[in-house]
């Protein structure tokens, strides 16, 4: 089982919408799927629940959302309850997400500093979103763990990223997503090297389940890109050249005098197309833009556009696979 966090932290890069369709597309092939909403805004869950359904579990107080989980830490009265996890079918389990979750900020905040005390109720906070996921994937037997986070730089994020062994990167292309790949590299740097700092100070005997991490980065994708007569547009074409050097510079810390063209750089795992109508209309259907059918409105052209989007998704769920060490049917 493998836990893959996507994160930028420059907003609108179409981060949820990537998590959303990978999550179906590995659904699709036969694997059990957590998907790990840790965006305080909570986008994720909208895609996949009714406004209905995502007012129960708010509303329900005990065992709805990841926040229902956490509420004993936060009211400081023990650790953390069994998570909830919502089926989406038979095959993609979700902990849903709750605007609550900015409450737990403070508190990772204050506990991040604690862990160096070899404080065992400061790593129970930190390790929190870690062993929610760990039980909630135990649940449903999950091959993969999909992990969504906002975009910003804060402490519920470094509690998620911990979490994850692994790291996706979802760009656009503009100056916006390049300035935060700068900023993105040395925060993950300096992340991995404090937690293992204070993994160093926990006590033996808390018999805490602590992730290691990680945070290997995966690779870079990128997302709704301009294509003209199959090359793309020469307003995005001066950012996208400059990708693969920054990624190199900023994310790996291995600069190199001449970056490949993001045509032949092994780090880009995907060049998604702007897929136009296709992702109101699957809003709509409440279903992932390369399963739309006719029935739904696909018609005509959309039709084509469907089946580009169904095969570069595939493509991108067997590339991310391949590197992180688990099978695609």
């Amino acid at each position: 089982m493998k836990s893959i966090a996507f994160f930028n932290n420059k907003g609108g890069v179409g981060k949820t919408t990537l998590v959303y369709h990978l999550a179906w597309m590995y659904s699709s092939r036969g694997l059990s799927v957590l998907v790990m909403d840790l965006d305080p805004q909570a986008n994720l869950s909208a895609m996949f629940l009714e406004d209905q359904r995502l007012a129960e579990l708010w509303e329900d107080g005990e065992n709805g959302t990841v926040v229902d989980s956490l509420r004993p830490l936060i009211a400081r009265t023990g650790d953390i309850a069994p998570p909830h996890v919502e089926m989406i079918g038979k095959k993609i389990g979700l902990v849903p997400g709750n605007l609550a979750l900015s409450r737990f900020e403070g508190l990772l905040s204050e506990n991040w500093s604690k862990c160096l005390d070899g404080e065992e109720a400061a790593f129970r906070v930190i390790t929190a979103f870690h062993r929610i996921m760990r039980q909630a994937a135990a649940g449903i037997h999950a091959d993969v763990i999909l992990i969504d986070v906002g975009p910003n730089l804060g402490a519920i994020n470094r509690s998620a990223l911990i979490a994850a062994e692994q790291v996706v990167l979802p760009l656009a292309p503009d100056l916006f997503s390049l300035q935060g790949l700068r900023n993105l590299g040395p925060t993950l740097l300096d992340w991995r090297r404090g937690w293992r700092k204070r993994l160093a100070e926990m006590p033996s005997q808390a018999g805490i389940d602590a992730p290691t991490g990680e945070m290997q980065p995966l690779g870079y994708v990128v997302m709704q890109h301009g294509v003209r007569e199959s090359r793309p547009v020469k307003a995005y074409g001066r950012w996208l050249d400059r990708i693969p050097g920054v990624y190199r510079e900023a994310v790996l810390d291995t600069p190199e005098a001449k970056a490949p063209a993001i045509e032949e750089d092994p780090h880009c795992l995907s060049m998604l197309k702007h897929y136009r109508s296709l992702m109101p209309m699957a809003m709509d259907a409440r279903k992932p833009m390369f399963s739309l059918k006719p029935a739904d409105g696909a018609i005509g052209a959309h039709v084509e556009a469907v089946r580009a989007c169904h095969d570069d998704f595939l493509a991108l769920a067997e590339r991310i696979a391949a590197r992180s060490g688990f099978a695609v049917s």
